[in-house]
């Protein structure tokens, strides 16, 4: 069954924040509408009862043992990755699963005048005999245009390139290229953008994770947390020497945060055409074994982030037993925190 959300200015599966509400307030409402919706998290996750039933039963029998796919033993899956260039070749061995794993997402509008720019996916897919769980985030800045579009199409692009079963590395960057050089032609103009973290789960085994701007992805391992991803933010050293070797420059203006020529507080990003020849949309790409230690991945927008550490996320979540549940529990702690941001968040969960 799809789980693709993203959000809208409108949507009611959308919660909307006064900007004067105190923390007492937000609590209250994120109660009254869990009561009202009588399922996990405030942001509903489908669209009827017959839906939420359909997609419980899918998430929580997702075990890979009704697909055909083979039972062989010594299926490795990868020798060794590195971050950021080890292309791994993907296996046809051992596919059978002995875990379940669920999937929750949950999203609410900030406190902003621009309206609701995240967009996320959260879908199970069979490919190729392979068993894909395809997640992400994607933050729109100045618009939501183009994070409507990765929602969309990122994947199909990811997935539909020739050399994704044997180099994933090499297919995810050659993917958000073009999926770039799409949206500069077709979608948007000088300014427009989005972040992207995405990451295909494959056969729970295997997670591919690639990124841009300052979404970012986590695992929880037995309680430690490890971060996945890079924020690619301008007060880095290295992304600041990446976007003067392009002749841009960084400034951070008093009660400000460093920006790129003086604009945007990422150093890569899909769209923003106005500034490309400054920034990049290369994406860090890490390969990650999934084992039987690993119980979260996690997901989310830099509206999670600015108000809570890889720590807290792990010590709110600790214990929960859906990614549905764990999704709803991060967003209402980061409210909580005053988070002023659109916040999205993606949770999958290893049993």
């Amino acid at each position: 069954m799809d789980s693709t959300k993203r959000g809208k200015s409108g949507d009611p599966d959308i919660i909307k924040i006064k900007r004067t509400s105190t923390p007492d307030d937000v609590a209250s409402v994120l109660l009254k509408e869990r009561e009202r919706q009588g399922v996990y998290g405030a942001g509903r996750e489908v669209n009827s009862t017959a839906e939420q039933e359909e997609e419980d039963a899918e998430n929580e029998d997702y075990d890979g043992d009704d697909t055909g796919a083979k039972d062989e033993d010594n299926g490795e899956v990868v020798d060794d990755p590195e971050e950021d260039g080890g292309d791994a070749e993907v296996s046809d061995g051992d596919q059978k699963q002995q875990r379940r794993v669920s999937y929750g997402f949950h999203l609410v509008e900030g406190k902003m005048k621009h309206g609701m720019e995240d967009y996320l996916v959260a879908e199970n897919r069979k490919m190729d005999g392979h068993n894909l769980g395809l997640y992400a985030i994607f933050d729109g800045h100045s618009g939501r245009e183009v994070a409507e579009y990765l929602q969309s199409h990122l994947f199909d692009n990811i997935l539909s390139e020739p050399d994704f079963w044997k180099n994933p590395v090499t297919a995810f960057k050659k993917a958000y290229r073009d999926t770039d050089g799409d949206i500069l032609e077709n979608v948007v103009g000088a300014r427009g953008g989005s972040t992207a973290v995405t990451a295909i789960l494959i056969d729970q085994k295997l997670l591919v994770v690639a990124n841009v701007g300052d979404s970012r992805a986590v695992l929880i391992q037995r309680g430690k947390v490890k971060q996945i991803t890079v924020d690619h933010e301008p007060e880095k050293k290295e992304e600041r020497d990446l976007v003067e070797s392009k002749g841009g420059f960084v400034i951070k203006m008093p009660g400000n945060v460093p920006r790129v020529d003086g604009q945007l507080a990422m150093t890569r990003a899909f769209g923003d055409a106005k500034l490309k020849d400054h920034i990049t949309v290369e994406p860090n790409v890490t390969i990650e074994k999934i084992d039987k230690d690993t119980d979260f991945i996690i997901l989310a927008s830099d509206g999670l982030w600015k108000v809570m550490s890889n720590e807290d996320i792990a010590e709110c979540i600790t214990g929960l037993e859906h990614g549905k549940k764990a999704a709803e529990e991060l967003i209402t702690e980061a409210l909580m925190r005053g988070s002023p941001d659109d916040i999205s968040c993606v949770v999958v969960r290893f049993h």
